[in-house]
């Protein structure tokens, strides 16, 4: 099995050839305005317009936690938009990120790189504003994309 790659940069600009799917954790009220989002946004309109549909019409689809959304922003290049975090704040439930709806939409992730030949590339998930551990989303990660030969490489922005 090989290792998650860990570079200093921006994993909304990918390195390496392929194709390249990047991975990253929204939440489930349709909320789109903090975090890792915002860099996404800045660089494709899509990832973001696909999310607030897909939340707007969730009465119609499967958006709901452990869900993905796959939005393709190049030629070679698509988003995962995996719904990984209850809300937006911590409260009496703790922390807003969901390690198992994580860890179901790593597996859907996992089936669509196999697919499309893709690399996975990603911020620490669920460790930013969802206030997850790295200690926990690590493993998942291991288990659903690097057991399968999937390539991953973790960015640290600076």
């Amino acid at each position: 099995m090989s290792e998650i790659t860990y570079v200093r940069g921006d994993a909304t600009a990918p390195q390496g050839k392929g194709v390249k799917l990047i991975a990253h954790v929204c939440n489930d009220l349709g909320g789109w305005g903090k975090g890792f989002v915002l860099a996404v946004s800045r660089r494709w309109p899509e990832p973001e317009a696909a999310y607030r549909r897909w939340h707007r019409e969730r009465a119609g689809n499967d958006f709901g936690l452990g869900a993905v959304q796959f939005v393709q922003v190049g030629r070679y290049l698509w988003v995962a938009n995996m719904v990984g975090q209850r809300g937006i704040r911590t409260g009496s439930k703790g922390v807003p990120v969901r390690y198992e709806a994580m860890d179901t939409a790593l597996e859907s992730v996992a089936e669509r790189a196999v697919e499309l030949g893709a690399s996975v590339h990603m911020p620490r998930i669920g460790c930013g504003l969802a206030g997850g551990k790295w200690s926990r989303t690590e493993p998942l990660i291991e288990r659903r994309l690097l057991s399968r030969g999937i390539a991953v490489t973790v960015y640290d922005y600076e």
